[in-house]
């Protein structure tokens, strides 16, 4: 029999491809936010209240009728691993059986998971993210989780996953402002603490500066180096681990602002060229936009295509998933409106004035028809599509 490493060479010298194409959901996350920084606040929450990670039913709706194989669900590390635990191997079995629900109702229906801490390399303090709360293995910090509990977390988390082919492990949502070499230990003690629990599924390690595309090769704050010094120095020993990318169209790259103004083929041509360099693979797991072209500066509906299209076509991309879905957005918008109502990608989404939401607009409208239709339908996440043994 062959190894799983072994297998992935083989598998290096099939075309390339999009294997996992999808949307994120979010609504784990949910419910900590004060507008004051009152640390504690909506924790440990209540579920279907505070927080909640997606509508099982519109499960089937993404599957069968929209034809996607891949959901990026997030959860809050501080309801999974309480603050009087402290970050580790000790879980808040409650809130975890609710994540895990919502990863065997997707998993169950035949497409991908990824679990996904919605913490930006910090765990302590919610309140105000994404800049609250302590950097992970920040040694100047006495109130930091070490690097050594995170990776007692990822080995605790992957072990429950062992035998779900259909899990892909999401290390962590967008670090940002701390030293990349800081990202780079914590990302590979995530790495090491996954494979010595027995998960040799995918794995996604993201950069600093919110592991944005167009800022890959830049400094992302003071005396910070850039991931492409850095990143490449991952080491998986199963060769299983691709890049986390996030990248949007607004001026800011943000993804809360109205007009599309940014050429994502021309803002991810530096990473692409460091992928292929490095003989790596990468997934975008948030992008983004309006559906407009009502100005010249606003070219949304033409931005967002060729985004997708960029990804599609260039064999360094294995997979994306558009932000955002979930059960509690309503009318409000997660992406790109500015913080106005005109809903969300969630199926059935309407704008606060009763019109179609960015579900119809945005996902109907210009994602759904450039989803591929030869996505992995079974085997082991991997960065070469499932494996079956």
């Amino acid at each position: 029999m062959l190894s799983l490493k072994s297998t992935l060479l083989l598998a290096a010298s099939a075309t390339a491809t999009i294997f996992y194409a999808g949307v994120a959901e979010s609504g784990g996350e949910f419910g900590a936010y004060s507008a004051t920084g009152v640390n504690g606040t909506g924790l440990p929450g209540r579920f279907n209240v505070d927080y909640a990670f997606l509508n099982a039913s519109t499960v089937p709706i993404w599957v069968k009728q929209n034809k996607i194989n891949t959901f990026r669900v997030a959860f809050l590390l501080e309801r999974m691993c309480p603050l009087e635990y402290g970050l580790g191997a000790r879980f808040n079995e409650t809130y975890f059986s609710e994540f895990n629900d919502a990863i065997r109702a997707i998993t169950s229906a035949g497409a991908y998971a990824i679990l996904d801490p919605h913490n930006y390399m910090r765990y302590n303090d919610p309140s105000q993210q994404p800049g609250s709360g302590s950097i992970i293995g920040n040694t100047a910090d006495p109130a930091a989780a070490t690097t050594a509990q995170f990776q007692a977390f990822w080995h605790e988390l992957a072990s429950r996953y062992i035998f779900n082919p259909n899990v892909i492990f999401g290390i962590m949502n967008e670090p940002h402002d701390m030293p990349t070499e800081l990202i780079l230990a914590n990302d590979q003690a995530a790495i090491n603490g996954i494979r010595t629990a027995g998960a040799i599924q995918l794995i996604i390690a993201p950069g600093n500066g919110y592991t944005g595309g167009h800022s890959w090769n830049q400094s992302t704050c003071a005396g910070c180096t850039p991931n492409t010094q850095v990143m490449n120095k991952l080491k998986d020993p199963l060769g299983n681990t691709a890049i986390d990318v996030h990248e949007y169209l607004d001026s800011d790259f943000s993804g809360t602002h109205q007009p599309c103004v940014q050429s994502f083929p021309a803002n991810m041509y530096g990473l692409t060229q460091w992928l292929k360099a490095n003989n790596l693979k990468a997934m975008v797991t948030e992008f983004g936009g309006d559906n407009n072209n009502y100005t010249d500066s606003s070219m949304c509906v033409e931005y967002l295509t060729e985004a997708v299209k960029y990804m599609n076509s260039n064999p360094e991309y294995i997979g994306w998933t558009a932000w955002a879905a979930g059960p509690f957005w309503g009318s409000y918008s997660p992406c790109c409106e500015d913080y106005g109502s005109y809903g969300s990608l969630e199926p059935g989404s309407v704008a606060s004035d009763g019109t179609p939401g960015m579900y119809y607009t945005v996902w109907k409208a210009i994602i759904q028809p450039l989803v591929p239709s030869a996505l992995q339908r079974f085997g082991i996440s991997s960065i070469y599509g499932g494996i079956e043994f």
